[in-house]
């Protein structure tokens, strides 16, 4: 089980956490949502559960829900700039495919049995 961050990720994820007192880590997960089933979620663990998992990647605490686990192993988070545009990137290999718009993925769990 692992989720990693690229250099730029992590960089950005240390920035934000500085700005927040009491930040525990970065949480990551996913909610349903969106034209393909799951969604990410970005935001400060201000605590962190017994059912958590932690990962440590380049100084940064990464702490995913057991919920979200599965849906998100393996994944690797960069941070790129696209014009004026700064965003998280996931490279998840449990998303077997996602929305056209790519807000949202589904896994092979998901699909429905044709």
């Amino acid at each position: 089980m692992s989720i990693s961050l690229t250099p730029q990720a992590a960089a950005r994820a240390r920035q934000f956490l500085s700005d927040q007192p009491g930040a525990q880590g970065l949480r990551f997960g996913v909610k349903r949502t969106g034209c393909s089933g799951w969604g990410y979620e970005v935001d400060v663990a201000h605590s962190i559960s017994p059912e958590d998992s932690v990962f440590e990647a380049d100084g940064v605490s990464v702490v995913v829900d057991a919920q979200s686990l599965p849906l998100v192993d393996g994944t690797r988070i960069d941070f790129v700039r696209q014009g004026l545009n700064q965003v998280f990137v996931f490279e998840n290999p449990n998303a077997q495919a996602a929305c056209g718009c790519g807000e949202s993925f589904t896994t092979e769990a998901d699909a429905v049995p044709g």
